[in-house]
């Protein structure tokens, strides 16, 4: 039993989470991973390393997470440090926050990639996020009991609605606004978006400088100047097939030998332009 806690252990837990280049599962490298092993009795030890990913980290991830390619250019690949890792987590259970979805599939790809294996599914996992999305709620009603300590009545009325949410942006003004009430004061709590995917309908994604397809034959395999030259026929499909009118003006200057500029690339990556 863990000493001044409330959750009591029958195994040893590892607590995980990682930091990372993007949020692509097959594709991006792990640069920062920190674990806590805590066993039955309550003994803790913690495990904390940085990572070389490889890779450039985008600019709008440093800035997410805090960590720059210039604080990682001595650090060890994962390839060096992967048979500590394994050795830390050893045969413990396993919790995190989002983990099922992100930590756990990733690590277990950058391990397949060293030549080792990272068995995560078949031992007891714990994933926070899961149980807190499955315990509270995160619509209107909840927002409007949190916000305005009222119950909406009438809720899926769309004037109930209507007049709520108005109420809602009254009172997230008045808590987040330092002072100023106009409305404008919200706009900082807009997602910042990595710009992942060069199109709506999230056919074709970014990665390391290059469009990769996400659907079909080449799903997650190969890039758009890949497809081009070894299989422009596959193009000439997608230029013909029922696709938006963005993907097919992609593939169709792809046929030509055109290809995209990324808007803002990371720094220190080439961009593509025409030819390449």
């Amino acid at each position: 039993m863990m000493k001044g806690s409330f959750m009591q252990l029958q195994r040893p837990l590892v607590v995980m989470d990682l930091e990372t280049t993007g949020t692509w599962i097959e594709k991006d490298k792990i640069v920062e991973i920190a674990m806590v092993k805590i066993d039955p009795d309550g003994k803790k030890e913690t495990y904390l390393k940085r990572l070389n990913p490889g890779i450039v980290i985008p600019p709008a991830v440093s800035k997410l997470i805090g960590i720059t390619n210039e604080d990682v250019k001595s650090c060890p690949h994962f390839r060096d440090a992967a048979q500590d890792i394994l050795a830390f987590i050893g045969h413990c259970d396993l919790a995190g926050f989002n983990a099922n979805r992100f930590d756990f599939p990733l690590l277990e790809r950058e391990c397949a990639e060293a030549g080792l294996k990272f068995d995560w599914q078949n031992r007891n996992r714990y994933d926070a996020q899961k149980v807190f999305h499955l315990n509270h709620k995160r619509d209107l009603t909840a927002a409007y009991q949190f916000y305005c300590q009222k119950e909406l009545k009438d809720a899926h009325s769309a004037l109930a609605d209507v007049e709520a949410t108005l109420e809602i942006l009254e009172r997230q003004i008045e808590n987040y606004g330092q002072g100023s009430h106009e409305i404008d004061v919200l706009s900082q709590f807009n997602y910042m978006t990595l710009d992942e995917y060069y199109d709506d309908e999230k056919r074709f994604r970014w990665w390391n400088g290059k469009l990769y397809l996400m659907f079909g034959k080449y799903a997650r395999k190969a890039s758009l100047q890949d497809v081009a030259q070894k299989d422009p026929k596959y193009l000439e499909w997608i230029v013909g097939a029922d696709f938006s009118e963005q993907v097919k003006t992609l593939a169709a200057d792809a046929l030509k030998g055109r290809f995209p500029v990324r808007a803002n690339p990371p720094q220190d990556e080439l961009t593509v332009v025409e030819g390449a």
